[in-house]
């Protein structure tokens, strides 16, 4: 059936993507082995709720999982505002948990019974917030990250490495302090050592960080002053030192760093020894850009001592995993991938004691969920498919409309730039339209990534008739660390000239139509998007998500994080005002002549409300067609279900009014209009 792009009618709705799909994360198991997982809950307001694995249990969901957190409780920290690692599992399965809306730790006993607080009564909520954290091996206090905000004020806000109590005294003492931020406080088996991660203002924990060790034999006997500890790596003002682990047999520290130039893994044998690179590649092995959250770890050790670590193959976007001895020089065991059982993308390992891996992944052309591989447990086999153990989502999206995603390299000004082309798919629909309307996605970070596991957002646009295309402009992690630091100084700049670069390849090929060429992103990936639509003439339409639109406002009114990381992508505030002003989109609106949409949250603490707000009254000014959304309550990255639906329909019905297509009788039954400011029809 020959029906004009855009206007396709699709299973793929905003409505059966919220309803029918959780996050799943932060998998981990208890002693014995259960299995533990996080899940946000868009039909709950965005709540993440921890869950066991216990198919068959009494109250078991769908996806053969009960309830372990506490059902008013959000299981959420926010340090560094992005939180993560927000619950420890105690050998018994008791839960250690950071209460989202107090901001406290709880521990809830794995027999029952109400919640212990763990931090004292005195405090007002909300004024120390707690991730990242790791038990002592006596079980009697857990070491983590505290975020101090008894100062609200970005610049008097204190992060160090504390030790909590877990008796309900209250009792925290003080390990770590005196640096700017600190990151994977963890311990040897005995406990005798920690070690952590450490950086100051202005880097951001993938410019430049440390890694440190101190004696925990006696708190008294060293000194909580960083200053006073060992350094292992880094600390040269050039190098990323992330995601340590002490290893359970030898007592190796594991670490992984960029020195080489890529994120691979490095092993410190002894107290004194030199640091060896295990498995040098061009390939980076801590994961989905590391640094953002909290508790990221790209490997993990097995029962048998070896090592497991993944990595992505940007040629096809499928996750490796390497298998490895923990030896002064080792080689890899072997290598697996989609091929051998595992997922085609997968990450957040995690290591039961019989040897099975657990993970969550996916794979373009399904939903993803937690899976169990279990090809290293002895004598289990080889090849094994990993079992689905939970999927994120209860509908199956029909083969026929799930548009797989080509990897494209395509020239820009800096050489070579990275994406994922999506065409349009709709068995049953074509168009006597020569080519499509191209939406291109810029991830947010801006050191983000794409990826080329199953993503719900992308398919409800290439069902309809759209084609995508998911850059990964110059900045993104997993290109190595000259190609994640072309934005040094060229943020609006390098990130615009690629997506431009993309688009317009695209349509050089014959692939997208130059008339129709829209443009949407996040965060960082909203601000890509509103200084391409100010300072290019390629697209013709653009969506701007809880977007930056003036950096100089940024640079005072963000957290304490994010407060100097524009001195590294733009310069220093005020010393280079001009410059940021120049990259303003909300400076150029003269130069904008193109629709746009602003969708935001009223809560965002990342980027404040009236970043859109300044952006959306700039626009009516101009006279161009926009329209501003506020959703009340929605933070940063929008987490409840409705926020959600209305965004995604929101964009479309922006769009089919923009280019001029109708919507499907589905879409036209379940979007809800709304007026667009200087729109003539």
């Amino acid at each position: 059936m020959s029906i004009p792009y855009g206007s396709w009618s699709s299973p793929v709705t905003a409505r059966l993507i919220t309803t029918s799909t959780v996050r799943l994360g932060g998998c981990a198991v208890d002693g014995a082995g259960k299995l533990h997982w996080l899940e946000g809950r868009p039909q709950e307001k965005g709540r993440q709720v921890v869950v066991k694995y216990a198919p068959g249990a009494p109250g078991a969901s769908t996806r053969g999982a009960i309830d372990v957190s506490p059902g008013d409780v959000n299981v959420r920290t926010r340090v560094h505002e992005y939180g993560g690692n927000s619950f420890v599992l105690e050998p018994d399965g008791s839960l250690i948990y950071s209460s989202f809306t107090t901001q406290r730790l709880y521990r809830l006993p794995a027999a029952g019974g109400e919640p212990m607080c763990l931090t004292p009564g005195e405090w007002k909520d909300g004024t120390y917030r707690f991730a990242d954290g790791v038990l002592e091996p006596s079980g009697a206090r857990l070491i983590c990250v505290r975020e101090d905000h008894t100062e609200p004020e970005p610049s008097k806000v204190v992060n160090e490495v504390v030790a909590v109590s877990l008796d309900g005294s209250g009792a925290i003492s003080v390990l770590a302090r005196g640096r700017d931020f600190y990151a994977h406080p963890r311990l040897s088996k005995d406990g005798a050592t920690l070690a952590y991660v450490c950086w100051d203002h202005p880097n951001m924990p993938w410019d430049a960080t440390e890694l440190r060790t101190r004696p925990l034999a006696d708190d008294a006997a060293a000194a909580p002053e960083t200053t006073t500890h060992t350094l292992v790596a880094g600390g040269d003002g050039d190098t990323s030192v992330l995601q340590p682990c002490w290893h359970p047999t030898s007592g190796a520290l594991w670490f992984v760093s960029d020195a080489s130039g890529w994120y691979n893994l490095y092993r410190l044998a002894s107290r004194g020894s030199t640091p060896e690179a295990m498995l040098p590649r061009e390939a980076e092995f801590g994961g989905a850009s590391p640094g953002w959250a909290l508790g990221q770890q790209g490997y993990v050790f097995l029962s048998d001592g070896k090592v497991a670590a993944h990595w992505v193959e940007r040629a096809t976007g499928e996750t490796k995993l390497s298998v490895l001895d923990d030896a002064p020089a080792p080689t890899p065991l072997v290598e697996y991938g989609a091929a051998d059982g595992l997922p085609h993308t997968f990450g957040g390992l995690c290591a039961a004691p019989d040897g099975t891996l657990y993970m969550t992944g996916g794979s373009p052309c399904t939903t993803g969920g937690v899976y169990a591989w279990r090809c290293l447990v002895p004598g289990a086999g080889a090849s094994a498919p990993a079992e689905l153990l939970a999927a994120a989502s209860s509908v199956a999206v029909p083969e026929g409309v799930i548009s797989t995603p080509k990897c494209i390299e395509f020239p820009t000004t800096l050489g070579t730039a990275f994406g994922y082309y999506y065409p349009p798919r709709n068995e049953g629909f074509a168009s006597d339209e020569a080519t499509p309307p191209l939406l291109v996605k810029a991830h947010g970070g801006p050191t983000g990534a794409a990826s080329t596991s199953f993503n719900a957002n992308i398919q409800f646009f290439t069902s309809r008739g759209f084609a995508v295309l998911d850059v990964d402009y110059g900045g993104s992690t997993g290109y190595g660390r000259d190609y994640r630091r072309r934005l040094r100084g060229a943020w609006g700049v390098v990130d615009i000239d690629d997506v431009c670069a993309g688009a317009q390849y695209l349509v050089s090929e014959g692939l997208a139509d130059p008339k129709r060429l829209c443009i949407d992103g996040g965060s960082a990936g909203g601000y890509t998007t509103l200084s391409a639509l100010a300072f290019r003439d390629v697209f013709t339409a653009g969506t701007s998500l809880y977007g930056v639109a003036d950096l100089g406002t940024l640079a005072g009114d963000t957290h304490k994080f994010e407060s100097r990381y524009l001195d590294g992508l733009v310069g220093r505030y005020p010393e280079d005002k001009a410059l940021y002003d120049a990259r303003a989109p909300i400076n150029a609106v003269d130069q904008l002549s193109c629709p746009i949409l602003l969708l935001q949250g009223t809560e965002d603490k990342i980027v404040p409300p009236n970043q859109a707000e300044l952006m959306h009254a700039a626009l009516l000014s101009k006279g161009l067609p926009c329209a501003l959304k506020m959703y009340e309550g929605e933070q940063h990255g929008f987490r409840q279900a409705p926020n959600i639906e209305d965004a995604l329909n929101s964009e479309l019905y922006f769009y089919s009014r923009v280019f001029g297509f109708a919507l499907s009788d589905v879409d036209r039954e379940t979007i809800v209009p709304f007026p667009i400011d200087n729109l003539n029809e």
